[in-house]
């Protein structure tokens, strides 16, 4: 059985992620599109019979393309979110700037939490527990039906963490996780591991 993550595609620069919720350019629809024709091409390899995505529109927006390419079903969820960023999210860089000069991500303490947000502990912490009950349901099904979860870069980067049985914090270097990349685990041996990373053939 596999699990494959996928990054949404490409969404307005110039604003803060985390939370925002402005959508998808057109540029990154295009790649979901053809993300969406790949996998449908390639059904019987993929073998993905459900897909879960984080509720925030980019991924949402990503999923449901995908989803009506393969026919499948689609369920959002806030826990596949990325950071709460709280006050910050979606707000133009500028004014993130003025208003709260030399705050990001990777400057917070572990347990220091975004205005409004959450700390990159609780982040942490979040996806972990989201990530494996995932792959507990997946076990427990006892099935070889794959899913597939579209979600952020910043939630592949800290599962790519916890499959290497790496330690995380929010100044570790970033695993690459293009818009639309795919990544899949698989379950081998009694534990999951990698076996794609980051691959983009539809683009």
């Amino acid at each position: 059985m596999a699990i494959y993550f996928v990054r949404h595609g490409q969404d307005e620069e110039g604003y803060r992620g985390g939370w925002s919720q402005r959508g998808l350019i057109d540029e990154g629809i295009r790649q979901a599109e053809k993300l969406g024709q790949y996998l449908d091409e390639h059904k019987h390899d993929f073998n993905i019979q459900r897909i879960i995505c984080s509720d925030l529109q980019r991924a949402c927006q990503t999923a449901a393309i995908i989803a009506d390419k393969l026919s499948l079903p689609l369920s959002g969820s806030e826990d596949w979110r990325e950071t709460n960023n709280g006050l910050l999210a979606g707000m133009p860089h500028a004014l993130a700037e003025e208003k709260f000069p030399g705050l990001y991500f990777s400057s917070l303490r572990m347990d220091e939490r975004y205005p409004g947000g959450e700390s990159p502990q609780e982040n942490f912490q979040r996806i972990k527990d989201t990530f494996t009950k995932l792959c507990q349901d997946q076990e427990s099904a006892d099935h070889h039906e794959n899913v597939l979860v579209v979600t952020h870069g910043g939630v592949i980067n800290i599962i790519y963490h916890l499959i290497k049985d790496m330690a995380w914090t929010n100044k570790n270097p970033f695993f690459p996780a293009a818009n639309t990349g795919l990544h899949r685990i698989d379950f081998r041996g009694g534990r999951w591991e990698l076996t794609m990373e980051n691959a983009a053939p539809h683009l």
